[in-house]
């Protein structure tokens, strides 16, 4: 048996039922009533209607479910085998019913509270400052922190319920986090405007084998994927530097002929610089936000993270317009 649950109605959906079955939110507020109670007036007093209103929406609740729920005795009623499953349910779906009821009032009104956020170098360079900017400016009694930390430490923090979103790509710990996928990036290769490549309108990656370059260190997810993209076109480039930190890393290329591949909104406005699409492969990264799994998030925290999906969903439009 499934259930479809929406605010208006609980909609019992079983293949076999003839005709349409549809259980309202008062059926279920009075099964919880009258289990919790187990006496129909004090169940009844509960929820504000008479004992004989009660009696008969929980026989029309039974009815539509063409099973009983109850079985009445003397001067009381005990749950059957079906009710005890079914209160499970039935209690779950109104605690979601009254959370989202309660959070639609407050974001009605004025948010409040924090929002504890982490996020990638490459996401703290203009990703971030520019989603708080207009964020704060709608919510000025929210405060909010943000910590650049490494992916793993990222994960690490969410895990321990000391950050409420994660900015960063899809981790390796599938169990204790969810990974929201925001868009699709493309790396490019960067190079002094000095460097033989700076000229060129794409370049191949084989066309980097034996090239001299400096990269992530290998503890970075990333790095792991731009060698599978090297080694599936056959190339193997001369690491001859290694730097954590793309900033860092973008000024050595300017001031050498090395050079590096980096994700695009990393890359900052420069004349001493040059950028390269890379293809046959291209490199892509999919970046996303990062939550604990089964974590309570604050109306704060969810209106933060619609802003960020807002920002990701009008950056994706600007890279799908021809240049």
């Amino acid at each position: 048996m499934k259930w479809g649950i929406s605010i208006g109605s609980i909609d019992l959906i079983d293949p076999l039922r003839r005709g349409d079955s549809h259980l309202e939110l008062r059926h279920l507020r009075y099964f919880v009533s009258l289990a919790e109670c187990l006496n129909f007036t004090r169940a009844a007093e509960r929820v504000h209607v008479t004992q004989s209103t009660l009696s008969h929406q929980i026989a029309q609740l039974e009815q539509e479910l063409g099973i009983a729920l109850f079985e009445r005795l003397a001067r009381r009623v005990v749950l059957t085998e079906a009710g005890e499953s079914f209160l499970a349910y039935a209690a779950k779906a109104l605690k979601e019913v009254d959370q989202g009821v309660s959070d639609l009032k407050r974001a009605a009104g004025e948010l409040s509270g924090v929002v504890r956020i982490g996020a990638t170098h490459t996401f703290n360079i203009g990703f971030v400052p520019e989603c708080l900017a207009g964020f704060m400016q709608r919510h000025a009694s929210v405060k909010v922190t943000v910590e650049e930390l490494a992916a793993d430490d990222i994960a690490d923090k969410l895990v321990a319920s000391e950050l409420d979103v994660g900015i960063a790509y899809q981790p390796a710990d599938a169990l204790h986090l969810w990974f929201e996928p925001l868009y699709t990036e493309e790396m490019v290769l960067v190079v002094s405007s000095t460097h033989p490549f700076a000229q060129r309108k794409r370049l191949r990656m084989v066309e980097l084998h034996r090239q001299s370059m400096v990269m992530l260190p290998q503890l970075f997810s990333t790095r792991a994927l731009l060698q599978d993209c090297l080694r599936a076109a056959g190339a193997e480039p001369l690491v001859v530097a290694e730097m954590n930190t793309i900033g860092p890393m973008i000024d050595l290329v300017a001031r050498t002929q090395l050079a590096a591949i980096v994700a695009t909104q990393a890359i900052p406005p420069r004349n001493d610089i040059r950028v390269v699409p890379l293809e046959s492969p291209t490199p892509v990264r999919t970046p996303g936000l990062l939550w604990k799994r089964d974590a309570t998030q604050s109306a704060a925290v969810r209106s933060f993270a619609a802003s960020i999906r807002k920002m990701a969903l009008r950056r994706s439009l600007r890279a799908a317009l021809p240049h």
